[in-house]
């Protein structure tokens, strides 16, 4: 059997018989694929931004950073354990598990980033091209103040990934950057049981 059987079968066991967003997927090229999961991405991004925008509009920016903080607190962790199960992984796989999960989220489809300095107790993630920051750069705007936002998404991303990752950030927004990025965290595991 082969892997595209074997997704298939599966599709099949756990998708209504019919479900044709699903059916047409089966139909596309790997190169359409991709193109269908940038796309995505970039309406997901969409969505999180006019969001955010309506509640910047109606309650004032310090409101609508908290609102977000708490939506990243859920969802970063939903996101973490989606991306676990489909690469088969379980919590405490340190941090290479963590590199590895951090290049299969929405933003891996969009932005560019990197690990540095990564070894088995330590690693460096940064921003290198934010979708959300270069626009508003493009546009004349300040950059978007998103470390409180990023201290929650990031710390609870690494600790659903392993509870012994501790996140420290580096530099974000609104703090002052370098040019080569637009934010960078530092992963550290910590001793303790997995």
């Amino acid at each position: 059997m082969t892997h595209a059987d074997n997704l298939q079968e599966i599709a099949a066991a756990t998708q209504p018989e019919g479900d044709e967003g699903i059916q047409l997927l089966y139909s596309l090229s790997k190169e359409e694929l991709v193109r269908i999961i940038v796309d995505d991405a970039k309406n997901w991004l969409a969505h999180d931004g006019v969001w955010f925008q309506s509640l910047e509009k109606k309650y004032g920016m310090d409101v609508a950073v908290d609102i977000d903080t708490d939506a990243w607190r859920l969802f970063t962790a939903i996101e973490a354990k989606r991306i676990m199960e489909r690469l088969s992984m379980k919590p405490g796989g340190g941090i290479p598990a963590l590199v590895e999960c951090l290049k299969h989220r929405f933003y891996a489809r969009l932005n560019l980033q990197e690990c540095i300095e990564v070894s088995d107790t330590r690693a460096v993630f940064r921003m290198i091209d934010c979708r959300v920051q270069s626009a508003r750069k493009r546009k004349g705007l300040p950059d978007h103040p998103c470390k409180s936002v990023g201290i929650v998404e990031y710390s609870e991303f690494a600790r659903t990934i392993d509870p012994r990752i501790a996140t420290r950030c580096i530099a974000c927004p609104p703090d002052p950057h370098p040019e080569e990025f637009w934010c960078a965290w530092e992963f550290t595991l910590t001793s303790g049981q997995p």
